[in-house]
């Protein structure tokens, strides 16, 4: 299974992590005027040159690269100037930034979606929201969390969604087997969870139910979010100017989770973002939740498990997604804005989709993939897939995009680590992080 955007499932992850801070340290050199100008009147026939950062690697570059190619066949009077933009995805944001104060930046380039408020404060994206209207493009096939990612503030659209993900349910059938445990199911509940957690776990053989970080970085955060709207809480006030996850919802989560790593010690504390989905793979850890980047360490490892979605609250089974988006930007040049806008919209179009991330490993981008071929393959080839696939359902939140988000998720991650190693209690803790948070974001 290869992905796109790093040479591993888990660097994946860490670079996603990354972008949040990168948001987070780049936020102010992004302000800036538009493009310099080229055509006002749009000529579809004429030879326009569009540029493309593709932030990819390894096999998704070439998959890209081949996909260009046929576009530039079927349009001979498109050329698309293709390349990774950076070594590494998480340079992109910087690389952009630069672009833009030299008023040197691409027609299109692939971001973190936690960089989407900040690129389109930049002054210097283009606004879409007419073309997603358009029954062609079929906008509702994205997820909700997709779809708002690529619309940070509710005012403008300013790309297509480029690779979603969702986190599951993994769990270790060895573990289970050798616990005289039934295998999860769809319609566990939390309290079921920490049932088997607590019998899972042989602390005399440093065998735990459970890992979770506590590194306090983003992977601490978004594991925690599923359990926050799961009891009906949110993460900011509607105007998006307060943070809202110390309510009784958010107490309830965190309370939840101290009690498992803290009262039943069936929690592996995990300082790395690492070493829990090591242990997982070693027949150490009996569940843990995480993403289908997953799967692939599991087949090397020969480890043997299974997938569900997460647990639920009364039937709700929200999980949390971090997608990323194709940020497309405006040169004022009627061409190049036409031709951008339909190549990602063309790339992003089923029929690509099943060639590019479904191909690559990542899960499809729209709900009329799930039942295709190529889904079908992948799910052969790693099990599992399909329940990620159909777990796509359960993404109904998205993860802000406001610039005060990498404040925020500091806040709340380092009040999460706290408390399940413990020290506090889950109310006093997220308190004093939302009153952090709240003061961060009014910088």
């Amino acid at each position: 299974m290869s992905f796109p955007l790093s040479k591993s499932p888990r660097s994946r992850r860490t670079l996603r992590v990354a972008g949040v801070i990168a948001a987070a340290s780049l936020a102010v050199t992004l302000a800036g005027c538009s493009g310099s100008g080229g055509a006002t009147t749009l000529d579809t026939k004429a030879k326009v040159t569009i540029e493309v950062w593709s932030g990819q690697v390894d096999a998704a570059q070439k998959a890209i690269e081949g996909l260009a190619k046929e576009f530039e066949k079927d349009h001979p009077n498109v050329t698309i100037d293709l390349s990774p933009g950076a070594s590494s995805t998480d340079q992109l944001l910087q690389k952009l930034s630069a672009g833009f104060a030299g008023n040197q930046y691409p027609d299109m380039s692939y971001a973190f979606g936690s960089w989407a408020g900040q690129l389109e404060a930049s002054g210097r994206t283009l606004d879409i929201s007419s073309e997603i209207e358009k029954p062609a493009v079929k906008w509702d096939e994205f997820t909700a969390a997709a779809r708002g990612t690529a619309q940070p503030t509710g005012k403008k659209v300013i790309g297509f969604p480029a690779v979603v993900d969702n986190i599951g349910l993994l769990y270790n059938k060895t573990l289970f087997d050798k616990a005289g445990l039934a295998y999860p199911t769809a319609d566990w509940t939390w309290d079921d969870f920490r049932a088997a957690a607590k019998k899972l776990t042989d602390s005399a053989n440093h065998v735990y139910g459970y890992g979770y970080s506590v590194s306090g970085s983003e992977e601490t955060t978004w594991q925690f979010w599923p359990h926050l709207w799961q009891n009906g809480g949110s993460i900011l006030s509607e105007d998006g100017k307060k943070a809202e996850f110390a309510s009784t919802a958010g107490v309830d989560a965190l309370t939840l989770l101290k009690s498992m790593a803290v009262d039943d010690k069936s929690v592996y504390l995990d300082q790395t973002d690492t070493k829990f989905g090591q242990l997982f793979v070693s027949d150490r850890i009996g569940m843990i939740t995480s993403g289908p980047w997953q799967l692939s360490d599991l087949k090397i490892g020969g480890t043997k498990y299974g997938v569900v979605q997460l647990p639920g609250t009364d039937g709700d089974h929200q999980t949390v997604s971090g997608p990323d988006i194709w940020a497309l930007f405006d040169h004022k040049d009627k061409n190049r804005a036409y031709w951008t806008t339909q190549f990602a919209q063309w790339l992003t179009s089923a029929e690509q989709d099943e060639r590019f991330n479904v191909a690559v490993g990542n899960l499809p981008l729209r709900s009329s993939e799930a039942s295709s071929d190529a889904v079908a393959k992948e799910s052969a080839q790693y099990p599992g897939y399909d329940v990620f696939v159909a777990n796509s359902k359960n993404v109904k939140e998205t993860r802000p995009t406001t610039k005060g988000y990498a404040a925020l998720s500091v806040a709340i991650g380092k009040a999460i680590s706290s408390v399940l190693q413990g020290d506090g209690d889950p109310k006093t803790a997220l308190e004093q992080a939302a009153k952090t948070a709240d003061s961060e974001m009014t910088k």
